[in-house]
C-alpha cells in the first residue's frame, strides 16, 4: 500500500512532464501533421495523468463526498482525453 502511494506521485510528475513537453512541441511545430501528432500525444499523457490523480483521490485518502466528486470528474476527463488522444493519434499517424 505504501509503495503504491509513493509510485502514484511519481507517475503524476512523469505524465505532467511528458504532457508539457508535447505541448511545447505541438505549439512550436510548423507542420500541421506533426502539430496534430504532438497534440494527440499531449492528450494521451494528460489523460493518463488525470486518471492517476483520480485513482489517488478515490482510493488512498479519507473518503468524503467532495473527494469522490473530484475523483470521478478527473477520471471522466482523463478517459475523454485518453480516447480523444488515441483517436487523433491514429488519424494523424495514417496521414
Amino acid at each position: 500500500m505504501e509503495t503504491t502511494q509513493l509510485i502514484l506521485p511519481v507517475l503524476i510528475v512523469i505524465t505532467l512532464a511528458v504532457s508539457v513537453f508535447y505541448s511545447f512541441r505541438s505549439r512550436r511545430s510548423h507542420d500541421p501533421k506533426l502539430r496534430g501528432l504532438y497534440a494527440s500525444r499531449m492528450n494521451i499523457a494528460m489523460g493518463l495523468m488525470l486518471i492517476v490523480i483520480a485513482i489517488s483521490q478515490l482510493f488512498f485518502f479519507t473518503d468524503s463526498n467532495t473527494r469522490r466528486i473530484f475523483g470521478i470528474v478527473c477520471f471522466l476527463l482523463g478517459m475523454f482525453n485518453l480516447f480523444a488522444g488515441l483517436r487523433n493519434h491514429s488519424i494523424y499517424s495514417k496521414q
